[in-house]
């Protein structure tokens, strides 16, 4: 089993002992109960990452002996993933998800066919909980870099991003071009539509057309709006950064 990670503000990223105090403190030396000698990761989300050891341990509060500190470099290309929104926790458990394997940016997206939607404070509420189920996800599975979740965006918020991108991907039943033979490119954003339960609505599909994007298959089945986007990453990571 790897070394648990905790976040900490870059700036007290150094070599020599570091406080890992406030609510990763009370949850690396409370909830974890890690002792002395035994391996810890810090990290600030954004690329630094600090290697050490436990060298001592009080409540609420741990010392960390850093003995390594590097800089990840931005993976390429970049991973963004359009998600419609989902019904109930779906959502969160497609953020989870895309995060375990890899997503660099999440893009709620209110499509026209999504019986989800966010409105006021209930918006707000639903987006805290999407960034941080990806910040815990991120330290589960021991990211450097935790990715990004935006603000909701429209169509044509998704359109944008879809013309400023190096790939731009509709995961579509209906599509002829499998997504296993997308030639993935080298930098930039690969961006990934993944639609709502009832579809990606013909105006939109004609939008993001125009955009530049194609429309791809997965397989003969049909996937959840919850699970496409990370089926899709783990074809697209296969042929990439996980070859």
């Amino acid at each position: 089993m790897g070394a648990p990670v905790f976040v900490v503000d870059r700036d007290r990223l150094v070599t020599g002992i570091v406080v890992l105090d406030g609510a990763e403190g009370h949850h690396a030396a409370t909830v974890t109960r890690l002792g002395v000698g035994e391996p810890v990761v810090l990290t600030d989300g954004a690329g630094r990452r600090a290697e050490g050891v436990v060298a001592g341990a009080d409540r609420d509060v741990l010392l960390v002996d850093v003995r390594t500190v590097v800089d990840v470099p931005a993976p390429r290309p970049r991973f963004v993933v359009v998600q419609a929104l989902p019904k109930g926790d779906r959502g969160e458990v497609a953020v989870e998800t895309l995060t375990e394997v890899g997503v660099d940016v999440v893009v709620p997206w209110a499509a026209a066919r999504c019986v989800a939607r966010w409105r006021d404070a209930r918006g707000a509420k639903a987006l805290a909980r999407w960034r941080t189920t990806a910040a815990a996800a991120a330290k589960q599975s021991r990211r450097t870099r935790f990715p990004e979740v935006t603000d909701l965006a429209g169509t044509r918020d998704v359109a944008a991003r879809l013309a400023a991108a190096t790939a731009g991907v509709l995961l579509h039943e209906e599509a002829e071009l499998p997504l296993a033979g997308l030639d993935l490119p080298a930098d930039g954003d690969v961006v990934v539509v993944v639609g709502p339960e009832g579809g990606i609505s013909p105006e939109e599909l004609a939008t993001f057309g125009a955009a530049g994007a194609s429309s791809y298959r997965l397989g003969g089945t049909v996937l959840r709006a919850s699970t496409a986007g990370t089926a899709a990453l783990a074809v697209l990571s296969a042929r990439g950064r996980w070859a």
